[in-house]
Order: structure tokens, then C-alpha cells, then sequence
């Protein structure tokens, strides 16, 4: 993957020989947008305009059912996203115990905001509503991986660890 910020890289040239074979599974299964467009995603990241207007010719519906469709699920992304999607919790109790000065220092640290990417797609940063744990907050994923109890200190310590970790 290049260094290209994430707007070049969604522009670029895409390889649709893997959409092609995600809709071949699926072509002439019912009900088949939604498989195709969450293989398309778990394919690419997300789910880049060339493929939006091949599913739309292969599948015989309009881009605009299929824009529908993507913009209606939150699961789906039409912009490339980090490798490591950073999710703090600003539920109630995480806030109560400091939610915002973890959501600063994230900011701060990675200089990016809320739902956006970093330039090398090492990171996307997510504020969200509850992550159901109240009993660790205030708590941080990092993809799979939770972090209660969180600090300003592990902030620094959560993005040398994900740093020192390969992007393939």
C-alpha cells in the first residue's frame, strides 16, 4: 500500500478481479446485495466507487439503490479506512471518568479527528456511544483489542504498541 493519502488511494485505479469473483458467488443467489457488498468491503477495506458501478451492471440495479443501501448501514465505508480502528467509548460512565481528555489525546497524538484516517491508513480514530462495558471506563479498542481503565499515559503506550506493528 503506498503512503498516498486516503482521497488518492480511493481514486485510484482499482482491481475489480476480486468484486467480479464475490459477485460471481453470489449472482444468482436472492436477496444478493448485501453479501456482495460486505464481501466487497471485507475484499478492499471499503467499498470503492468502480465496485459500486460494476455490482450495479452485473446485478441489474441502480448505483443509487446501492448508495442507499451503503449509506443506510453504518458496517459500510466508502472511504478507505486505517488499519487500526481506534473506537473510544463516550457512553455516560465512560464520560463521567474522562472519555474526552482520552479522545483529545488521541486527537492530539494522531492528528486526526473523529471518523477520520490518518494519511499512511495506519489509523482511523472513532468516537462511539458505548462499547457495553461501564464496569473499564473509561474504555479504548483497538480493533479487537480492549483497553479499560484507560489513562493519557496508555493512550501513548496503545499507539507505540500499534506503531511498532507491520501495516501487511
Amino acid at each position: 500500500m503506498s503512503n498516498a493519502p486516503a482521497e488518492e488511494i480511493a481514486a485510484e485505479e482499482i482491481d475489480l478481479t476480486e468484486a467480479n469473483e464475490i459477485i460471481d458467488k453470489y449472482l444468482t443467489l436472492p436477496g444478493n446485495l448485501m453479501p456482495v457488498l460486505q464481501g466487497i468491503q471485507d475484499a478492499y477495506g471499503f467499498v470503492p466507487k468502480p465496485t459500486i458501478d460494476l455490482v450495479a451492471e452485473r446485478l441489474n440495479v441502480y448505483p443509487s439503490q446501492i448508495y442507499g443501501v451503503l449509506t443506510f448501514y453504518a458496517q459500510f465505508h466508502l472511504k478507505p479506512r486505517g488499519k487500526f480502528i481506534i473506537r473510544v467509548c463516550v457512553g455516560t460512565a465512560c464520560h463521567v471518568q474522562g472519555a474526552e481528555r482520552i479522545t483529545e489525546t488521541f486527537f492530539g497524538r494522531l492528528g486526526i479527528g473523529h471518523a477520520e484516517t490518518t494519511e499512511d491508513l495506519r489509523y482511523t480514530f472513532e468516537k462511539v456511544a458505548c462499547l457495553g462495558a461501564c464496569g473499564m471506563a473509561p474504555l479504548a479498542m483497538v480493533n479487537d483489542d480492549t483497553y479499560g481503565k484507560m489513562t493519557v499515559q496508555k493512550v501513548d503506550e496503545i499507539i507505540e504498541t500499534y506503531n511498532a506493528r507491520p501495516m501487511k
